[in-house]
């Protein structure tokens, strides 16, 4: 089942990234030659591309949550600084902050007409979802412990011992108190999963409300040229590691 449901998900995450592609071109060219007004239409069909990841993300988590949680559709470099199955909230901020301090070589720059008001409530913004970030973190570490529940244990030490005596009928009953159990963990993980994903959704649409249609523009340009860059940087250095590990099997 995770198999499948992970070969399924790859295909569409390929596909997403490929139109994310599309879209960030859209998204410079708007910015060079559209005016204020004429932002909002590719902003929105930005945000609508993130939605429809998390929309299948959810629908597909929910025939099989493992594969989320160790993604064989992102590389090494990606997953390692995936936070619960995605980004880090928290990163979006320290993403406006850098747009507000350095000029970049395409010229965005979320700084241009920041007023004092923006900067409150973008910290206010960041406070909120700081306090969040950790209430889904302690979700997830009382996720990670209760593997270590006194009737998990025993369940594991009666699995042992029913196996080592042969006896069929409670072999196979043991096995089916283990799958709902199981199952019960992953139904948590699934949960703690949504939750992060959740307050990701509540980052991009705080920001965004927050922003003028340019400094939108210029977020959402940058943030997707980063996930863009951060994917290939990933695939040129696995493909380094792979090509490096086959030439010595040659030897």
């Amino acid at each position: 089942m995770e198999g499948k449901v992970a070969d399924r998900f790859s295909d569409f995450y390929e596909k997403w990234m490929a139109q994310l592609e599309d879209l960030h071109q859209l998204l410079v060219a708007s910015r060079k030659h559209a005016q204020e007004g004429g932002l909002e239409d590719i902003v929105n069909k930005l945000t609508a591309h993130h939605k429809e990841y998390y929309e299948v993300k959810w629908a597909t988590a929910h025939e099989a949550v493992l594969p989320f949680f160790n993604p064989v559709w992102l590389s090494p470099l990606e997953s390692a600084y995936l936070w619960i199955t995605g980004w880090k909230p928290s990163m979006a901020f320290r993403l406006v902050k850098s747009l507000r301090t350095a000029q970049t070589p395409a010229g965005w720059s979320v700084d241009a007409g920041v007023t004092e008001e923006q900067v409150n409530k973008i910290e206010a913004l960041r406070l909120k979802i700081k306090a969040e970030e950790e209430r889904v973190e302690r979700e997830m570490e009382r996720q990670q412990v209760a593997l270590a529940d006194r009737k998990m244990v025993e369940l594991a030490k009666l699995e042992r011992i029913v196996k080592r005596n042969g006896d069929s009928a409670a072999v196979s009953q043991v096995n089916g108190l283990v799958e709902a159990a199981v199952s019960g963990l992953l139904a948590g993980l699934e949960q703690v999963m949504k939750m992060a994903d959740c307050v990701r959704l509540k980052t991009m649409k705080g920001l965004l409300d927050v922003l003028t249609p340019v400094q939108c523009v210029d977020f959402l340009a940058a943030s997707s040229i980063l996930q863009i860059q951060t994917r290939k940087w990933g695939k040129m250095r696995e493909k380094s590691s792979n090509d490096a590990q086959n030439f010595v099997a040659q030897e």
